[in-house]
């Protein structure tokens, strides 16, 4: 498996990992069976992305080589990154939503915490 990856990425749990940078170690579990289910993600075990184009890895569950993520013909990686970001927007606006003082208005609580977050993106 590759090291000191920005992305990990594991099928079997559903589960993408931003490795670095703000928010690192977090990960989310995506709920979403159509995505995970195509079939170019049938012999995936785990992905590595981000440590350099030939050292990325994507593990396979059966006895085929590991290759890079260039090779393997998955497609654009954003569409992790993104269903991440989507995840954490939400977590985020869980956290501004539960952050309240008794009595305070809105726009106290926005001169206190900052606006509401509308959008998220690691890039």
């Amino acid at each position: 498996m590759a090291t000191n990856s920005n992305w990990t990425v594991v099928f079997e749990d559903k589960k993408i990992i931003k490795n670095n940078g703000a928010e690192s170690g977090t990960a989310y579990d995506i709920v979403d069976n159509t995505f995970w289910s195509q079939e170019k993600f049938s012999n995936i075990w785990s992905i590595q992305y981000g440590t350099g184009i030939s050292t990325d890895e994507v593990e396979h569950r059966d006895s085929t080589p590991h290759s890079t993520y260039a090779s393997s013909n998955l497609g654009d990686f954003n569409e992790f990154i993104n269903r991440w970001d989507s995840s954490h927007l939400i977590t985020l606006q869980s956290v501004w939503d539960e952050s309240n003082v008794e009595g305070e208005t809105e726009a106290t609580k926005i001169t206190r915490i900052g606006a509401r977050p509308t959008s998220y993106s690691s890039l």
